[in-house]
């Protein structure tokens, strides 16, 4: 069981829990996060606290500090929002924030074309800086790395896109002999 979870959550002012059934819904200043709710997880919520109450049966324990987390995550999310910084590195690496897409130009035949999700708000500077804020720490984590997947970067020259303040550790190339 989950050391945490036994703990309650303490809820900022301007943070508001409200509990329908399987689903929880928190509002702060920045939006909104939809949380599920597992079976056999109790949730309640007095006088600015939140807490998660475990269940008699041992299969639904391991799904304690996986609740306490996400509403820890939700909280701090609606209070102030998640932010995900990449930068591109290389020669004619760039990107420009076209409606609701990026495109991108890193060293292929074609330019490539991804859609923003719903909730992310997107900043380009200089065509080699991406920011990325929103308020569901999952949401952007996920499309930061989606990002960096498309040209991770790689040992020996160091060129592709990387996270703000990632060290890429350089390797050595072939000898001539």
């Amino acid at each position: 069981m989950s050391r945490l979870a036994k703990k309650p959550i303490q809820l900022p002012a301007k943070v508001e829990v409200s509990i329908n059934g399987p689903k929880a819904l928190v509002k702060g200043p920045k939006g909104q996060i939809e949380i599920f709710l597992h079976d056999g997880v109790n949730v309640s919520v007095k006088e600015n606290n939140l807490f998660i109450q475990e269940s008699e049966q041992l299969q639904h324990k391991p799904f304690l500090g996986l609740t306490y987390a996400q509403f820890k995550n939700a909280i701090m999310g609606v209070v102030s929002a998640y932010e995900k910084k990449l930068e591109l590195v290389g020669i004619g690496y760039k990107v420009a924030l076209k409606g609701n897409s990026l495109d991108f130009a890193l060293g292929f035949s074609h330019p490539l074309q991804v859609e923003i999700p719903k909730g992310l708000e997107v900043k380009v500077e200089k065509n080699v800086s991406i920011s990325i804020t929103g308020v569901d720490k999952q949401v952007v984590g996920q499309f930061a790395a989606s990002i960096r997947s498309l040209k991770p970067p790689e040992p020996y020259k160091q060129k592709g896109i990387r996270y703000h303040n990632e060290v890429v550790r350089k390797k050595a190339g072939k000898t001539a002999k």
